[in-house]
């Protein structure tokens, strides 16, 4: 397992930070699955950084639910049951595509570039299989609109329901067509909100979610579908 992009600091973002992020989209995306045993010692050599930053992440990922330590081997990965998966995901198909409903045609033509950017974004890491970039911008893009509502509180529940969501089966969507489907819906769906239609926002926002049973679960879509 290879990781990427640690070894320029963003401006104004620390090193645990940086680490966290890569940890947590490794995570998020099954690159690490569920039961993976790590160290921070072990981490801190793929890194090429000292081990203080990756234990502090990974303390903070502990915190987050995404790992649990154990005693004298390091941290192991999480997992999600499929149960609180369903869970979380009928939770965020409550908010969510109501939320774009309520904001289609009140988007802000001043933010319409910083979103057509990180759309783009999340498409280039879809087709060039940057699962890290694709995570990364897909959460600024999402809760970017969610606050363009002014609900503080729902910008909250829906960052906290989207950082328990589990996807296992991205890292096998690599570069594949469904990714870049899926990629693609972020574009679609800027534009029925800039064009007001907020049914159509509503149902891609729906059909956008009820990938974390399908595709991103590495699952056929009919197939999840159909359990709903």
């Amino acid at each position: 397992m290879t990781f990427v992009g640690v070894e320029r600091l963003e401006r104004g973002v620390s090193l645990r930070e940086m680490v966290e992020r890569a940890l947590a989209a490794a995570i998020i995306s099954g690159e690490m699955p569920p039961g993976k045993l790590v160290s921070a010692p072990g981490l801190a050599a793929q890194f090429n950084v000292s081990a203080t930053p990756v234990r502090e992440a990974m303390l903070n990922l502990e915190k987050r639910g995404f790992v649990e330590a154990v005693r004298n081997k390091g941290f192991r990965v999480t997992d999600v049951s499929e149960d609180d998966l369903r869970q979380i995901v009928g939770v965020r198909r409550l908010l969510e595509p109501e939320a774009m409903q309520q904001l289609a045609g009140s988007l802000p033509e001043t933010a319409l570039p910083e979103l057509r950017q990180m759309a783009e974004t999340i498409v280039a890491g879809a087709q060039s299989g940057d699962l890290r970039s694709y995570l990364e911008a897909d959460q600024r893009f999402h809760l970017r609109l969610t606050a363009l509502l002014g609900n503080p509180l729902l910008v909250e529940v829906v960052a906290d329901l989207r950082s328990r969501t589990r996807l296992v089966g991205l890292v096998s969507l690599v570069k594949s067509a469904q990714l870049e489907r899926s990629a693609a819906e972020h574009i679609e769906l800027l534009e029925a909100l800039a064009s007001g239609d907020g049914d159509g926002a509503r149902a891609l926002m729906d059909r956008h979610i009820g990938h974390t049973l399908g595709w991103w679960a590495g699952l056929p879509e009919d197939d999840a579908e159909s359990a709903h």
